[in-house]
């Protein structure tokens, strides 16, 4: 297929992934954007469908919470379907429309810009340059009337960033396929191996007190900074139990620790009786999540002393699992000649970060692989952004993917 149509709907591709960034869509919400995407999308495919979100997605075991009382009724995620004309394999793309909220800089990361061929704002390339790839997708399908023999579907899905919640209500909608493609930013290779992670929340108490009087009072703050010794004693023992796993043996730390939040006290003379301390600790396939949350919450109760082990509270609002697929697996062959198709050297490699993927594969039992444009270091940073030449790449492979898998040849 010539590659002039995918020339001629760039410019209008640029100008949709535009408008998606100018909606501050963070987690809890995205119904302004996903509402939008519906409009755009409805003429490019066989079904397009606004699927409503409940309030009973908060009772799901899977369920991650670190936003406190958001809600469901009301909110949607975007299922889109390409209807297959006979018996070849199915697939699902996955992409997400929350991001997360705006670097601490002077420049407001909600209005785009262009710079030396690629987009800058906040969402860019994490995901909504994902989205955009769909759209250029389904604008060459539908200008050739290209049919496939399998179905293809699209869940554009909300909180990704908070857990995957929104990808964990379409999962529980019944959908399968043969195999799933989670869009994230890969920098266009195949990530066929993706760490899990749990983010965790340890409340430490302590007894309050004035400064002048040493020894009567308990400062939960340092009983945080010690918990923070003992996780960080930790994963130093995971990680040395995780060598040897192929593709994750090329990071040097690809399954990190980060504490990324530590609240306590209201009073630099006074010890406090409470503090909260949260981050996420990933974890590598050797390993399920629920044994990395035992192990945390025995290392802090046989690593403390008797004052800690009695004063603590160890929670999870987010556990995802690790999870790995065969690189001779055919998703990954397919998808690898797709990439040479278009001229692009396959690379199959480890994902160092959690995504949604692992829903598809842990809980549905579905090969899933993790592919997309942009580069996973610019995103969450003050200058996210996305080149539109990897855009147009990645439509072209995933067209040349479908050309092959969803077609009984």
């Amino acid at each position: 297929m010539s590659n002039n149509k995918f020339d001629i709907f760039l410019p209008e591709t640029v100008d949709f992934l535009e408008q998606l960034i100018r909606f501050p869509s963070l987690g809890g919400q995205e119904e302004d954007v996903i509402r939008f995407m519906f409009k755009a999308f409805r003429p490019l495919a066989d079904e397009v469908t606004l699927v409503p979100l409940s309030d009973d997605l908060l009772n799901d075991p899977e369920y991650s919470s670190p936003i406190p009382d958001i809600k469901y009724n009301g909110r949607h995620y975007l299922r889109l379907k390409i209807n297959g004309t006979g018996s070849g394999q199915s697939i699902i793309f996955n992409a997400h429309a929350d991001v997360v909220p705006a670097s601490a800089k002077d420049r407001d990361q909600f209005i785009p810009y262009q710079k030396n061929d690629a987009v800058y704002g906040r969402g860019a390339c994490d995901d909504k340059g994902q989205i955009a790839t769909f759209y250029l997708l389904l604008k060459i399908i539908k200008e050739k009337g290209l049919k496939f023999e399998g179905d293809i579907i699209f869940h554009i899905v909300v909180e990704e960033e908070n857990g995957g919640n929104g990808t964990l209500a379409a999962i529980r909608s019944g959908d399968k396929a043969d195999a799933v493609i989670v869009l994230e930013s890969s920098s266009l290779k195949i990530f066929s191996s993706v760490r899990g992670a749990v983010w965790f929340k340890v409340t430490c108490f302590g007894e309050s007190g004035h400064s002048g009087f040493s020894g009567k009072s308990a400062s939960a703050l340092k009983i945080a900074v010690k918990v923070m010794q003992i996780l960080e004693n930790y994963h130093k023992k995971l990680l040395s139990e995780s060598k040897g796993i192929p593709l994750f043996d090329e990071f040097e730390n690809p399954m990190p620790i980060t504490f990324g939040k530590l609240h306590a006290g209201n009073w630099p003379a006074s010890t406090p009786n409470k503090a909260v301390l949260e981050g996420v600790l990933g974890l590598l396939p050797n390993k399920t999540r629920f044994e990395v949350m035992q192990e945390m919450e025995a290392e802090i109760r046989q690593q403390g002393n008797e004052q800690l082990r009695d004063n603590f509270k160890l929670e999870f609002t987010y556990r995802h699992d690790a999870h790995t697929l065969n690189v001779n697996h055919p998703l990954v062959t397919v998808l690898s000649e797709a990439c040479s198709q278009a001229g692009i050297e396959p690379q199959t490699s480890a994902m160092v970060a959690s995504c949604d993927s692992w829903f598809y594969s842990k809980l549905l039992n579905i090969p899933s692989v993790v592919f997309g444009p942009g580069d996973l270091i610019d995103a969450h940073s003050s200058q996210e952004h996305i080149e539109v030449e990897q855009i147009q790449l990645a439509a072209k492979i995933l067209l040349n993917f479908l050309n092959s898998w969803c077609n009984d040849i």
